[in-house]
């Protein structure tokens, strides 16, 4: 018998606690051991990783590369998935591979069945990809079914033709789908963070609201705690209620620390939107159970007329090529928006951004105001600037050319009050122009309707052995 088998025989359901176990908030960049055995020792039954983000920015969607080093997300999974299997636990991994798209996804399952073969490990694995075909997109495009999220402008079928990787992010509906067929472990693309941890309790019959509620807190692990850490968490379900405790007795999950989890990734802080309704937590309520746990209760869920989807796509826009320098020079610093104007001047003048050789070139000085969205500092109060500049361009040479041009001439520029014709920027190392590699943009962050869930997200399954291929 698998292990989701013996989870849906088992007879747990509503008026009886149900402990899933959060053990990674990010998959890849290290699960903290000691607190998540100790999470194991409180006899889950269900683990759940959410292994993705959008955070990191659009490069790894885009490129099909995971976030994280290779070698510590082998570490991750061996860590969790051994001991799933050991203690016969349903082990449900969503977002495969940071972003969710086939590669992400193809890379997360090969690591897996060579964990199982260097293991000696057998055991029944259901994955569900979550790319979205371009020709349904479109389609939809053309019935005026998408919306823009925020800022986004209208999709174009152009958006989805330069597209490199487009994902939906599936709910409850496609795990819940993927359970029914009792695996021991499951593994998604693109996936909402709180289908991870709610679907098994909403499977069985528990209240969607708090099931919902108690998930999206969960995912992230401890950094709903204070201090904040990404320990392993244990959320208990005990009808319209849930308890929070971290596994690490340092943190402490307090009303006030829970509660301010609401404003984290959420444009409005009492509304959670996922494909299939909205949790509400208006009218929630944060209980001290003692000094490290809380008990939550309170929220509603209200379910869509729509199904809805939200769609991610990442395009290709250039190579890049960074310039990193700094400067104590109180003229430099004075002078810093005049010396970066006229040096753009120059080297367009020697680099021209025409034809085949366009570019974009950027300067970004830390200090003064260079990443501030509302800026106040006033001019010259810094005491030291770093100044960062970046090249994208058609190419990786070209971006590399207009990043040595601007290096030299930013060097030597000439301006009121210079005292020194050298050393007026300081680097930290050399080279100080550096290739960073493709650049890619979100092309694609908008909402589409959909009338299929099963249809967009379908569910495979296959029984990994210990010969199984890498």
């Amino acid at each position: 018998m698998t292990a989701m088998a013996a989870l849906l025989k088992s007879g747990l359901g509503p008026g009886k606690p149900m402990r899933v176990l959060a053990a990674s908030g990010q998959l890849g960049y290290g699960i903290p051991e000691a607190a998540f055995r100790k999470g194991l020792a409180q006899n889950p039954h269900i683990i759940g990783c959410d292994m993705g983000s959008i955070d990191v920015g659009p490069y790894y969607l885009g490129s099909g590369n995971l976030a994280t080093a290779p070698s510590i997300t082998k570490r991750d999974l061996q860590l969790v998935l051994l001991s799933a299997l050991d203690a016969r636990i349903p082990l449900v991994i969503g977002t495969a591979g940071t972003a969710g798209a086939k590669p992400h996804l193809e890379q997360t399952l090969a690591m897996i069945r060579t964990i199982a073969r260097e293991n000696g490990r057998s055991f029944r694995l259901a994955w569900i990809p979550a790319d979205i075909p371009r020709d349904l997109l479109k389609s939809m495009i053309a019935a005026g079914r998408t919306q823009p999220i925020a800022t986004m402008p209208a999709l174009t079928e152009i958006d989805v033709e330069r597209a490199k990787h487009i994902v939906g992010q599936m709910g409850v509906e496609a795990f819940i789908r993927a359970m029914e067929m009792e695996p021991d472990v499951i593994v998604t693309g693109r996936a909402c963070d709180t289908a991870v941890f709610a679907a098994a309790p909403i499977m069985l019959g528990y209240p969607i609201a708090a099931s919902v509620h108690m998930a999206k807190i969960i995912e992230c692990t401890s950094i709903c705690c204070i201090p904040g850490g990404r320990d392993a968490m244990l959320g208990t379900l005990d009808g319209d209620s849930f308890t929070l405790e971290s596994m690490n007795p340092a943190r402490a999950a307090t009303p006030l620390s829970v509660a301010a989890h609401s404003l984290y990734e959420q444009a409005d802080p009492l509304s959670v939107y996922e494909p299939e309704g909205m949790l509400n937590v208006g009218e929630a309520k944060f209980e001290a159970i003692d000094e490290r746990r809380t008990r939550v209760s309170g929220a509603t869920w209200h379910p869509a007329e729509q199904y809805t989807v939200k769609i991610e796509a990442s395009e290709w826009v250039g190579e890049r090529a960074i310039l990193c320098a700094g400067s104590c020079d109180p003229r430099v610093i004075a002078n810093s928006a005049e010396i970066v104007s006229e040096v753009r001047k120059i080297v367009n003048e020697i680099v021209p951004p025409t034809g085949d050789g366009t570019y974009d070139l950027f300067f970004r000085i830390y200090g003064e105001n260079a990443v501030s969205l509302f800026p106040t500092q006033p001019k010259g109060d810094a005491a030291e600037v770093f100044f960062l500049v970046e090249c994208i361009a058609s190419t990786a040479e070209l971006a590399r050319s207009v990043i040595s041009v601007s290096k030299q001439y930013l060097l030597h520029h000439g301006f009121a009050g210079r005292l020194s014709t050298g050393g007026n920027i300081a680097f930290p190392f050399t080279p100080p122009e550096l290739p960073a590699g493709a650049a890619y943009r979100f092309s694609a962050y908008h909402i589409m309707d959909c009338d299929s869930l099963p249809d967009l997200f379908p569910v495979h399954i296959e029984t990994v052995t210990s010969d199984s291929a890498a």
